[in-house]
C-alpha cells in the first residue's frame, strides 16, 4: 500500500525542504519513496541535478519525477484517442496529435493528480512524496475525486430523468437512428462502460483520501503571523476536501510554546532550515508521518444513532461557514472550498434539524 504525502504552507522554499527532507528519510528507512514536484527550478537546484519527465533514481530506494505537463498531456491524449475509437466508426481525433496541443489553465493541476493516481497503481513504491504549490490549488486537485464524483453523479441522474434520457433509453427506435446518422457505436454496454470506469477510479480516489494511512498533509510554517494565518486557512480547507492533515511543521525556531494553541491538537515539530547542504539535521527532526497523521482528527464523523454529522473545520469561525441542503446532500461552505456531504440511507431524505460551530466542529442535527 502505498502512501502518498504532501506539504501546505505559503510560498517559499520551507515546503521544497522538508519534501527533500522526509522523502530522503523515508528513502533511508528502506522505503521505496518517489519525489514527484512541477516543473519549476527549484527542486533541481536543492538536488542538485536536472529532473526528467520519467523517474530517475538519485539515491539508494529514491526516484525523483518532475512533471511536465506538455509531456504528462501528450500521454493523456493517445488515452483519450483510444477510447474515441471504441464509440465512433470514423474516428474525428485521431488526426490531432498530442504534440500540438496547446496547456489550458487547471490542466497541469489534473494531469499531475493523474500521474500520481498511476504510480500509485504502479506499486513500485511505498511513499510519494508530492512536492505541489502547497496552497488552494493544490488541494483542489487532491478533492478531484470527490468532486467528479458529485458531477458525475449530480448530473448523469438528471440526464436519466430527462425526457431525452428516458426516450433514449425506452425508444427502440432512438439507438438506431443514433447509430446510423451519429455513426456511433451504440450498445448499453458500450455508453455504461465509461461511465463505470470513471466511477471506479473516482471511488478509489475518494477512499484513499479519506484513509491517513494513504494520503496525509503537513503544514510548514514559521512564527511569521502571516504565515501562521496561511496555515490555519489551508488546514481547515484540506479538511474541506477530506484530506486528513497529521500535524505541524515549525521552521527555524528555537520554541513550538507559542503556536502549540493555534494548532491544538495537532502536534507541532520544530525543524531546522537546511544549512550548507546538510539535510541530516532537517531528517532527524521530522516526525513519523504515519503515527501523527492516524492520530488526527478525522475530517468528517458521520453518527447514525445520534443523527449527527461532525466536520472539523479549524480555522474558520460560523461567520465563515455556510450550511445548505439541496434534496439528499447537504452542502458546507467554509472559506472558498465547497463540499457535497452524501448521506448514508439512514439519513438519507431527512432534513438539517439544527447546526452549530463548537471547538473547531460544524456539527450538523439531523
Amino acid at each position: 500500500m502505498t502512501q502518498i504525502l504532501t506539504f501546505l504552507g505559503k510560498g517559499g522554499t520551507a515546503r521544497t525542504f522538508c519534501a527533500i527532507a522526509a522523502a530522503k528519510l523515508l528513502a533511508s528507512q528502506g522505503k521505496r519513496v518517489l519525489l514527484a514536484g512541477l516543473a519549476e527550478p527549484e527542486l533541481s537546484i536543492l538536488l542538485g541535478t536536472t529532473l526528467a519527465a520519467d523517474p530517475q533514481e538519485i539515491a539508494p530506494n529514491l526516484q525523483v519525477v518532475q512533471f511536465q505537463t506538455s509531456a504528462l498531456l501528450e500521454r493523456s491524449w493517445e488515452d483519450v484517442k483510444k477510447l474515441e475509437a471504441q464509440y465512433l466508426r470514423t474516428p474525428i481525433l485521431k488526426e490531432v496529435f498530442g504534440q500540438e496541443l496547446a496547456v489550458l489553465p487547471g490542466m497541469d493541476s489534473a494531469l499531475a493528480l493523474n500521474a500520481i493516481r498511476q504510480y500509485d497503481e504502479s506499486g513500485k513504491y511505498d511513499t510519494i512524496v508530492y512536492n505541489g504549490t502547497g496552497d488552494s490549488s493544490t488541494l483542489r486537485s487532491l478533492g478531484l475525486p470527490e468532486s467528479l464524483s458529485w458531477y458525475l453523479r449530480r448530473f448523469r441522474q438528471l440526464f436519466v430523468n430527462s425526457d431525452l434520457g428516458k426516450a433514449i433509453s425506452e425508444s427502440p427506435f432512438i439507438q438506431p437512428l443514433v447509430s446510423t446518422f451519429f455513426n456511433v457505436n451504440w450498445t448499453a454496454d458500450n455508453f455504461a462502460q465509461p461511465t463505470n470506469t470513471a466511477n471506479n477510479l473516482l471511488e478509489k480516489g475518494k477512499a484513499a483520501l479519506a484513509d491517513p494511512k494513504r494520503m496525509a498533509a503537513f503544514l510548514v510554517t514559521t512564527q511569521d503571523p502571516i504565515e501562521v494565518a496561511t496555515a490555519r486557512y489551508l488546514w481547515g480547507s484540506a479538511q474541506q476536501v477530506g484530506l486528513t492533515v497529521g500535524g505541524v511543521l515549525l521552521v527555524n525556531s528555537d520554541t513550538d510554546a507559542n503556536l502549540s494553541p493555534e494548532f491544538a491538537p495537532l502536534p507541532v515539530s520544530v525543524v531546522p532550515d537546511l544549512k550548507a547542504g546538510d539535510w541530516q539535521p532537517l531528517m532527524n527532526a521530522l516526525p513519523d508521518f504515519v503515527a501523527q497523521a492516524v492520530q488526527a482528527p478525522k475530517p468528517i464523523e458521520i453518527d447514525v444513532p445520534s443523527r449527527q454529522v461532525r466536520l472539523f473545520l479549524p480555522g474558520f469561525d460560523k461567520k465563515q461557514v455556510k450550511l445548505t441542503q439541496f434534496g439528499p446532500e447537504v452542502t458546507v461552505e467554509a472559506g472558498d472550498q465547497r463540499r457535497n456531504i452524501v448521506l448514508p440511507p439512514a439519513l438519507s431524505g431527512k432534513s438539517v434539524a439544527g447546526a452549530k460551530f463548537q471547538n473547531n466542529y460544524l456539527i450538523i442535527s439531523f
